[in-house]
């Protein structure tokens, strides 16, 4: 069973940068569409964006220009580029594929804050 190990995180001021990673314990089959989703306090999970095997990307409006999701299918790996973030970007950070099928995996914190 595949494994989500989601890293990067971290406290950064308004403005700041990110890069998130996600390793997969197996091989992710290229033919999944992967996606970053975030929970903030108190709120559902709700998707950030997804990538297809072919490379289409798609963004929630709040994210829309200052993020970019891309996948390494040779490294079983997947980004995601945060630039420009803002307080709302708070929130723990997960990985999965779209729709998401397999076990979550424990995430990784991103707070921005002053």
């Amino acid at each position: 069973q595949v494994q989500l190990v989601e890293s990067g995180g971290d406290l950064v001021q308004p403005g700041g940068s990110l890069r998130l990673s996600c390793a997969a314990s197996g091989s992710i089959s290229s033919s999944y569409a992967m996606a970053w989703y975030r929970q903030a306090p108190g709120k559902q999970r709700e998707l950030v964006a997804r990538i297809t095997s072919g490379s289409s990307t798609y963004y929630a409006n709040s994210v829309k220009g200052r993020f970019t999701i891309s996948r390494d299918n040779a490294q079983n790996t997947v980004y995601l580029q945060m630039n420009s973030l803002k307080p709302d970007d708070t929130a723990v950070y997960y990985c999965n594929t779209w729709p998401s099928h397999w076990p979550w995996g424990q995430g990784t914190q991103v707070t921005v804050s002053s």
